[in-house]
């Protein structure tokens, strides 16, 4: 490059440097007009204030010992995170306040352990089982007995079973439609004793999928309830309003026993709101993670009555986004009731969640007594408030709210939010507009030298992204996903290293190749004010959007901008020393140790979903994106400090650092390519299972005749995570990569018994050759009618009789469509892939499903019009076993969780 074509800034570089080499670092009057002296206004980030001359603000330049020893800033990163991270542990590990206990009218938490003790011992109880139609509710009805005989007087109790029939259609999953028959709701409603107009549901469900005892999910709620239950009844202050508990019971049917209650239940007129208590992990406490729609009325009721707040906005939008392949009742109420309400789970050790481990043990009584007063606390609130009986008339935006490490809730309608997002952007741009329209003569390069330090920040972020994927690729590639499941700080030393290691040595070259001689002040501001752009973009851009999580990025703009005005002076006259950083760590404490709470969220929440997510999606590769996101994010601000992206810039020196990141992850990295560490864990004290469904079925295909052209039986073998069966070969040699089952193109869903169609998440799956199965209940169908309409369609008409659980599934071949049918609303709707899918249940006893579906013929063909088939699923009793079934079963590991059921599958050409 020749001299002429250099920048002002490098050209400075280079006479800085030749000052300092020389001899005597003799005067060169030529080259010294080339740095003038900085700016008098510390702020103003001038051009001139990357000389290396002392100035009479006196900040030295890093020859001079102003710079940061590295040792004392990876030491001071250390210190700093750690104790944010143990103030967060702490946050966490206090479930409940301490305080008077035991007094009248208080949750008594061993009450409610006593229920879920009970409920939990009569097993896995899935719908349709004796377990769950006879057994728990009869428990249910025995102790809402005893309540009610202890209620005072001041109160009137009520109680329904109700057994609804009814169908819809849902988008979850990729979309289905549902149908159930004489399924069981246990009804109570609380109510002054003259009676109520109003009321507010509480809803929780004691169905369990099958082979999970199911105490976090849902028996704890159940005993939470009807302890609420007995408190409230047995108190001596009168409610304004009822208060209707739920005890529903087909949950896990995809929300079917809510959605019989709310369209069909006669109390279902009277809820104007709703709590919703569900599970996605083991104890803990339990998170608002929905709320609304658009009734800010019920957070303020929540923030005003919870004792132990646990709440986030942000968790509201990432479960609504979809990205969670999970839902509740919520759904339902809000959906098909126009209800406002209150969604709330445990998050905590999802690992276990719908396992054989998910027993009551496991649960803490603090846990349970934190819920307990929260949930007493909100429905009494509710119960006597001003607000419940007209509540659609407060149905006016949304709420931001989040709580403070557990310990109060903050929270404010949306609208507001937006106004003090705005707010914060304009100080933010008032701030960078003043460098950024100084005059070029008072700010030298500054404007250049911003954009060129935002390129270098956003292409330091972008190739550690890159590198750390195409670590996470190879890693899956070799087979070694998962292998931070059991051990999580594996992820960390192997991606959380590589992508701090990047993002170091991006900035360690620009310092050489185009900072080698700027001050420590200049570079300070200048990577403070990117850093303060890019939250500023970020907060714009979500705020735009009208999300509420974009109080995250107004604190990372609020926070560093009111701390870099209270530290400004004491920069400006001492540099980056230890009272500076003192100050500096202290204003950018919030901001951070907020990050730190939102982060151990999220993995508390996704890490366990990883292992469940699927054969298609990669976790390394998502694990790896979100470790990558979480380093750009903490390593913002840091530029007046001794670590992050500026303890490049303030440290003397960082080849230790880098070493020492790029050793760890190379270390972990060859250790996790040996297979030195296993994803599962069978550990009684913390088990991480892998997951493995097992279905031993006979398969029976049908022509157009309605004669039979295939018909095989066989265990199919589906594993929910991404690494398929390469774990479980080496115990059980047949099952390998020679027995993948193969899809048959021209049956829907390939042709196998998917008893929800997740199909397209578990695209990997075993069939061994098993014998056939011949189950005491089995399956009939028939078609009853075919028949011409009057505006030229075919309407079949079908029956079916068969166990609790059957699937339906339909593709209409070319030149057909499917025009609608008795399900639903009327309107069929497809599946993920174009078939459709249809669940279905019952209780203990049902008539025979009857349907019809509407096919519009547009032309003949000889392969007919519509292919239908119906599976059968065993999921209780006897009938769900057979004894190759449980031969395999047994050979499992025992880091493994294998449910397992029989089931037939039969499909017919029409």
């Amino acid at each position: 490059m020749e001299w002429a074509s250099e920048s002002a800034a490098v050209r400075r570089h280079r006479v800085g440097g030749e000052r300092r080499d020389g001899p005597a670092a003799a005067p060169q009057p030529g080259r010294e007009a080339l740095a003038p002296e900085p700016p008098a206004d510390a702020g103003g980030g001038g051009g001139g204030a990357r000389t290396r001359k002392r100035s009479a603000g006196g900040y030295a330049s890093r020859g001079a010992g102003t710079g940061l020893s590295e040792a004392r800033a990876a030491l001071g990163l250390a210190l700093y995170l750690l104790a944010l991270r143990a103030l967060v542990q702490l946050s966490l590990q206090q479930l409940v306040l301490r305080g008077a206990a035991g007094r009248p009218g208080d949750f008594d938490a061993r009450q409610a352990r006593d229920y879920l003790e009970h409920i939990t011992s009569i097993g896995p109880r899935t719908t349709g089982s004796p377990e769950n139609e006879i057994l728990t509710v009869h428990y249910l009805l025995e102790q809402i007995k005893l309540i009610e005989v202890q209620s005072s007087s001041l109160h009137r109790i009520s109680v329904d079973v109700q057994r609804p029939t009814g169908s819809f259609s849902i988008d979850f999953l990729g979309g289905f439609t549902s149908y159930y028959d004489n399924i069981t709701n246990v009804v109570v409603k609380l109510e002054p004793r003259d009676g109520a107009q109003h009321a507010v549901l509480a809803n929780c469900h004691f169905d369990s999928v099958a082979n999970s005892p199911g105490a976090s999910d849902d028996a704890v709620s159940c005993s939470v309830m009807l302890e609420v239950l007995r408190v409230l009844s047995t108190s001596s202050e009168a409610l304004r309003h009822a208060v209707i508990f739920l005890f529903n019971g087909a949950e896990e049917n995809v929300l079917q026993a809510s959605h019989g209650f709310i369209t069909q239940h006669p109390w279902a007129s009277l809820i104007r709101a709703f709590i919703n208590l569900e599970a996605a992990g083991v104890g803990g406490k339990e998170l608002v993670f929905q709320t609304g729609p658009e009734n800010p009325w019920l957070v303020q009721a929540y923030v005003s009555a919870a004792k132990h707040p646990f709440a986030s906005v942000v968790a509201q939008e990432v479960f609504q986004s979809g990205i969670i392949p999970s839902d509740t009742d919520f759904r339902i109420y809000r959906d098909f009731g126009n209800i406002p309400g209150i969604d709330l789970a445990f998050i905590e050790n999802g690992y276990i969640y719908h396992t054989k481990y998910d027993t009551a043990d496991r649960i803490l009584t603090d846990s349970i007594q934190r819920a307990g007063d929260n949930i007493l606390a909100v429905l009494k609130y509710l119960a006597t408030s001003d607000v419940l009986p007209s509540s659609s008339k407060y149905r006016h935006g949304h709420m931001v709210f989040f709580d403070v490490l557990g310990l109060f809730v903050i929270a404010y309608p949306s609208r507001v939010g937006s106004i003090i997002n705005y707010m914060v952007v304009t100080a933010a741009v008032l701030y960078l507009g003043k460098k950024w329209l100084r005059p070029k003569q008072k700010t030298g390069n500054y404007t250049k030298d911003f954009f060129c330090g935002l390129g270098i920040t956003l292409v330091s972020w972008f190739t550690s992204l890159v590198t750390v994927l195409i670590i996470a690729v190879f890693v899956s590639l070799i087979g070694r996903s998962l292998s931070w499941y059991n051990h999580f700080y594996v992820s960390v030393c192997l991606y959380g290293t590589a992508a701090a290691a990047k993002i170091i040595l991006i900035h360690t070259l620009a310092k050489r190749f185009y900072y080698m001689n700027a001050s420590d002040r200049y570079l300070g501001e200048v990577f403070f004010d990117i850093s303060l752009f890019v939250h500023c973009v970020s907060l714009t851009a979500l705020t735009s959007q009208g999300l509420c999580s974009a109080f995250i990025s107004a604190v990372w703009v609020a926070f560093p901008l009111l701390t870099k005005f209270c530290t400004r002076k004491d920069f400006k006259q001492h540099g980056a020393q230890g009272k500076f950083i003192a100050l500096y760590l202290s204003g950018m404490f919030v901001p951070y140790l907020y990050a730190l709470y939102l982060i151990w969220a999220v993995f508390e929440m996704f890490t366990p979903i990883l292992g469940r997510s699927g054969t298609e999606i990669p976790p390394d590769v998502v694990l790896a994106s979100i470790l990558a996101g979480c380093t750009m994010i903490l390593s913002s601000y840091f530029s007046y400090q001794a670590w992050k992206i500026n303890f490049i810039y303030l440290a003397r020196s960082t080849k230790r650092t880098m070493l020492s990141l790029t050793l760890v992850c190379v270390v972990t990295f060859l250790l996790v390519c040996s297979g030195a560490f296993f994803p599962y864990s069978s550990h009684p004290a913390s088990p991480k299972p892998k997951r493995v469904f097992l279905q031993h079925m006979t398969r029976t295909f049908h022509d157009l005749d309605g004669n039979v052209v295939k018909r095989d039986s066989g265990i199919w073998i589906n594993g929910f995570d991404y690494t398929g069966m390469s774990h479980i070969t080496p115990h059980i040699p047949e099952i390998n990569e020679s027995i993948r089952a193969h899809c048959e193109e021209n049956a829907p869903l390939c042709g196998f018994p998917w008893y929800l169609p997740v199909h397209f998440l578990i695209r990997k799956n075993w069939y061994l050759p098993a014998p056939e199965v011949s189950p005491g209940n089995p399956a009939h169908f028939r078609l009853v009618s075919k028949e011409q309409t009057p505006w030229d369609s075919i309407k079949l008409t079908f029956e079916a009789t068969g166990p609790s659980h059957m699937s339906f599934y339909i593709r209409t071949h070319e030149g057909s469509t499917l025009s609608q049918w008795s399900l639903g609303n009327g309107t069929p709707v497809t599946s993920k892939g174009g078939d459709y899918f249809v669940f279905y249940s019952h209780g203990l006893q049902a008539s025979a499903w009857r349907f019809w579906i509407e096919v519009q013929v547009l032309e003949e063909r000889p392969e007919g019009m519509v292919t239908v088939a119906i599976a059968a699923h065993h999921l209780s009793g006897e009938e769900k076993r057979s004894s190759q079934l449980d031969a395999l079963k047994d050979r499992f590991p025992d880091w493994t969780f294998p449910s397992a059921w029989v089931c037939t599958y039969s499909l017919f050409v029409f």
